[in-house]
Formats: C-alpha cells, sequence, structure tokens
C-alpha cells in the first residue's frame, strides 16, 4: 500500500471516526470528549459479565477521590471496538481506553495516540501482575498498557454426564477426538458447540491446531511479516483438519448461525444438546448465569486442547487472551491523565478488585493469588486456569487481536470461509499473504 493511498485513507477514516463520535453524541448519551468535562477522567468499558466488577471499582474510586472523579460508559463488544478505534483516530478517546494490547495497541503507540507509561507506573504496580501477562502491556521495552481483566486461556470445556453416557474419556489427542464424534453422533448428541456467526470463537481452532502443529514459531513468523508466512505448511495442515472435521460432523447442525453473544452456543453445552466447547473462561462466566447447578453439580469438565502426533508445539501452550488492558489517551488533558494514573496505581491492585474478578469465575493476573484461589468456591477450576496461564510455556494473544486491524478482519472472514467450506486451504493462505504489512 503507497503512502498517498495510506493519508487518503487515514482522511476518509477520520471523517468517519467524526460522524461517529457525533452520532453518539447525538443519541444523547455522553460521548467521550464530553462525558466527563474539564476535570473528570473517562472510561469506556464492555457490557456483560464484567461490566458490574468495572463500575463497581470506579464507583469505590469515586467515592474515596471526591476530587478525581472518572464517569464510565459501557458498551456491547463489538460495537466497541468499531466506535473506540474512531475515536482514537478523531482524538475523541476516553482517558482510559480498554484494550486487548497486540497489534492494535501498537497502531495506537504508532500514531501516538496513548502514553508511555513506563515512567508513570512503578514496580509496585506492575509486580503486582502475572510477568508474562504484563509482558503484553508493552511495545518494544516501554509499558503502554496495564492488566485490568482475569487471564482468559482458552481450554476445552465438556459435558462429564454427555461422555459418561457413551461411556467415553476426554481427549489427549486429535485421533482420539475425531474418534468421539461418531459414538457422540451416533447417541444424537452433538460432539462440539462454536459460534459461526461471532467468526472470533472459529479462531481458537486455528490457534490451537497451527501452534500444536508448528510451534508459536509459525506464527511470530506472520507477526513479522515474514513474506508468505500464512503458507507455512501448518496453516496448511491447521486448515485441513478443521474441514475434515467439518465434513465429520464434529461441529453442531447450524453453527454459522449460534451467536456467542446471547450465550447459545454453551447453553448447548450445559443443556445436553453438545459434548464440547472450546471457548475462553467466558463460558464458565455464562454457565454461572445460565445454570448454577451444573456447576455446583459437578458437570463440567475442562482439558487442555489436545496433543497432534507429530506436532513441534507443547501442549502446554495456551492461545486466548492473557488479560484485558487500561491505556491513557494522549489527547487528554493534564488533570484527566492525573486521575487516570492515579487509579491505575491504586485503583487496580487492591484486594476487593482482585476479590470482585473471583466472584464471578474470572482468574486475576495477579501474583500470589493461590491461596485466594484455594478458598474459592470452584477451587479446582480456578487454580486450572491460573496454573494453565501462569506454567505455559507460550501464551499466545488472540490473532485477531495480536495482528493489525486489517489483517484481523480478513483473518476472521477467511476462516470463517474456511468452516464453511468455501475456499481451500491453500486459497486462505494465499489471500492472508496478501495482507501481510498492513
Amino acid at each position: 500500500m503507497n503512502r498517498s493511498f495510506r493519508r487518503r485513507s487515514a482522511v476518509a477514516s477520520i471523517v468517519t471516526a467524526l460522524a461517529v463520535v457525533a452520532g453518539v453524541a447525538g443519541c444523547g448519551s455522553s460521548g467521550p470528549g464530553s462525558s466527563g468535562g474539564a476535570d473528570s477522567a473517562t472510561a469506556w468499558i464492555l457490557t456483560g459479565p464484567t461490566e458490574a466488577t468495572f463500575r463497581a471499582s470506579f464507583d469505590a474510586w469515586n467515592k474515596a477521590h471526591p476530587d478525581e472523579q472518572i464517569k464510565v460508559q459501557s458498551f456491547e463488544n463489538d460495537a466497541y471496538k468499531q466506535k473506540v478505534r474512531s475515536a482514537v483516530g478523531a482524538g475523541q478517546a476516553p482517558t482510559l481506553i480498554f484494550g486487548w494490547a497486540g497489534g492494535i495497541l501498537k497502531s495506537y503507540v504508532d500514531a501516538g495516540a496513548v502514553d508511555d507509561l513506563t515512567g508513570s507506573i512503578g514496580s509496585d504496580t506492575t509486580g503486582h501482575f502475572l510477568p508474562s501477562v504484563t509482558k503484553v502491556g508493552q511495545i518494544g521495552d516501554k509499558l503502554y498498557a496495564v492488566p485490568n481483566n482475569g487471564v482468559k486461556p482458552a481450554v476445552i470445556y465438556y459435558n462429564k454426564e454427555l461422555f459418561q453416557r457413551i461411556g467415553a474419556q476426554p481427549p489427549t489427542t486429535w485421533d482420539q477426538l475425531l474418534q468421539l464424534v461418531p459414538r457422540f453422533k451416533a447417541a444424537n448428541i452433538a460432539p462440539i458447540t462454536v459460534s459461526g456467526q461471532d467468526k472470533w470463537p472459529l479462531l481458537m481452532w486455528e490457534e490451537y491446531l497451527v501452534d500444536r502443529i508448528g510451534g508459536p514459531d509459525v506464527m511470530r513468523r506472520v507477526l513479522a511479516n515474514t513474506p508468505d508466512a500464512w503458507s507455512d505448511p501448518a496453516f496448511i495442515k491447521a486448515n485441513t483438519m478443521i474441514q475434515q472435521l467439518v465434513d465429520a460432523g464434529g461441529f453442531v447442525n447450524g453453527f454459522s448461525s449460534i451467536s456467542t453473544k446471547t450465550g447459545a452456543d454453551v447453553a448447548l453445552l450445559y443443556t445436553g444438546k453438545a459434548a464440547m466447547n472450546l471457548n475462553l473462561p467466558s463460558a464458565y462466566q455464562t454457565i454461572q448465569t445460565g445454570d448454577p447447578s451444573f456447576l455446583s453439580g459437578g458437570k463440567l469438565g475442562y482439558l487442555p486442547f489436545p496433543a497432534v502426533a507429530g506436532g513441534k508445539g507443547d501442549v502446554k501452550n495456551v492461545v486466548g487472551n492473557p488479560s484485558n488492558y487500561w491505556s491513557v489517551s494522549a489527547k487528554a488533558s493534564q488533570q484527566q491523565k492525573k486521575i487516570a494514573l492515579d487509579y491505575l496505581r491504586g485503583g487496580l491492585t487492591t484486594d476487593a478488585y482482585t476479590d470482585a474478578l473471583l466472584k464471578i469465575g474470572l482468574v486475576p493476573p495477579t501474583t500470589g493469588v493461590q491461596a485466594k484461589l484455594a478458598s474459592a468456591s470452584d477451587a479446582p477450576y480456578l487454580t486450572t486456569i491460573y496454573d494453565s496461564a501462569q506454567q505455559a510455556p507460550s501464551f499466545q494473544l488472540s490473532w485477531d487481536q495480536a495482528l493489525s486491524p486489517a489483517q484481523g478482519d480478513a483473518l476472521l472472514t477467511n476462516l470463517q470461509q474456511v468452516f464453511l467450506k468455501q475456499i481451500t486451504p491453500t486459497q486462505f493462505s494465499a489471500n492472508m499473504n496478501k495482507t501481510l504489512g498492513s
């Protein structure tokens, strides 16, 4: 892409961004540039299971700091991603920018949209978090984002009762997983539930298979924009295996129209319609809300993604989201930045914040939390998630977040086409090679 095209695209993005921001304000909600006034900081958060936890943290901060108020606005996940990109591009971002780090954070850094926090956030704050999680908030050797959410490695959740019904053991290898497909189908049970409508849940299958086949270096070459990196044999083999699983009827009928926004994918698991679901810990939270007795009754099982015979990847490697993060807008006023930094230093490291995450089934990304995990209501699950994140040789950030926004969007579109068998594995690689460097 040449420089003049980039400039025209940037202008178009800013025009679009201004329109979006104007639209937000026009609806009567408090937009990022106006919601907090001159003296208050602002923060955007997501709706869903964590919203109450975030709001409670800000409410407690505001109550204890009447001169350092933070005003909060919430958005649904997909709508948020669009709005925040537009707002950052227009210089209208909230003071505290919620994100996933990775390629999008780097794009903010390259644009000068977020502040370098290296000299502002000391080791007394960063030392509160797991080093592997803190590192994801760095670009180069500088800190641009601080963890604010539970660690989220993807694991396979399974219905123990359904496995008992067909007399099966949880799979530890890909071949064992394939062998379970006809057995569950013969019992009129969908082997695997997945949300194909939202695209990103499909990505975990691709990420794990590529890791198990070729190890984490395969994706590192993509992130380094190595020419033809998407043509690595690991991608071809992984996408071939996905289509073989589709052909075998491994995924629930109509998976392409199932949404995870409503929890429909996970509901199939805890209502006994499907046996397995590869997912982030949000699946556990969905079950907590949908059918707590499924958890209290000991019906939920969980296991690492299976090994692939002959593969290079360590079975302890995990994919997912190490955490979510707060960055500080470079466009905020000095007073707003001071409030945001004071909150990051004093509001995120409290016992109350850690306990609130545990209460909703999330594992805090903090050091020395084992005693709290052991005394929690579902200690085995929480400890398993914590250990998998802490002990993983590689914790790969979700690719749609690790890549640039343009590459991430293209990846999700092409991967959905692989699952729907609209393109071949070779076509997927060719299409994605065209996005390198974009």
